[in-house]
């Protein structure tokens, strides 16, 4: 009986299904994150902001260990930094990392034999070189890329590098786990 009603009713009555549905994930909610808010437009964003962006959220959720959101938006900071061709040594070593931390190791060694192959003592090359060592459990080549990077680190930092700057803390890992590693007092 309660289903007849509805048969009776004038097309255009005051039932409308679009005014009345419930909101619907994925339909009524894009643009939105989790917490709510509109995401980031990034449409007028320089394709190295995109890719910056990019980049910042992959190192982010792979520091924080959410391995499916770095699989998620790693292929699209890869193509960030692909459309940027030519690519600096910076850009590299971005999409080195971006590559290390989402298994795609092939990528991120050829970044870093490029990174070394126009520069042999580019801090960046070296530390990528180092993190796929680690990664492959290469001690024999780990330790012979910590003491390249001990011995590069006072002449390459006096270079004072923009990207060096960027990646400050990268370096300053690197470096600290190489004398260690070695013995090395600082």
């Amino acid at each position: 009986m309660a289903a007849g009603r509805g048969f009776s009713a004038r097309p255009g009555s005051s039932l409308d299904g679009s005014q009345n549905a419930l909101p619907q994930a994925g339909l009524d909610d894009r643009g939105m994150t989790p917490q709510g808010f509109r995401a980031p437009d990034i449409s007028n964003l320089s394709p190295q902001e995109r890719a910056d962006r990019l980049y910042n959220r992959v190192m982010l959720l792979a520091s924080q260990g959410k391995v499916d959101s770095v699989q998620f938006f790693a292929p699209m900071a890869i193509t960030a930094y692909q459309m940027l061709s030519p690519l600096n040594i910076d850009q590299r070593y971005d999409m080195g990392r971006v590559g290390e931390v989402a298994g795609a190791l092939p990528l991120a060694q050829a970044q870093a034999d490029s990174i070394l192959k126009e520069d042999g003592d580019h801090l960046l090359g070296l530390i990528l070189q180092l993190r796929l060592a680690t990664l492959a459990r290469d001690s024999v080549s780990l330790r012979s890329y910590e003491r390249k990077l001990l011995a590069a680190e006072k002449t390459e930092l006096a270079k004072n590098r923009d990207e060096y700057t960027r990646h400050r803390d990268d370096i300053a890992s690197a470096l600290e786990q190489a004398r260690k590693d070695l013995g090395v007092q600082q």
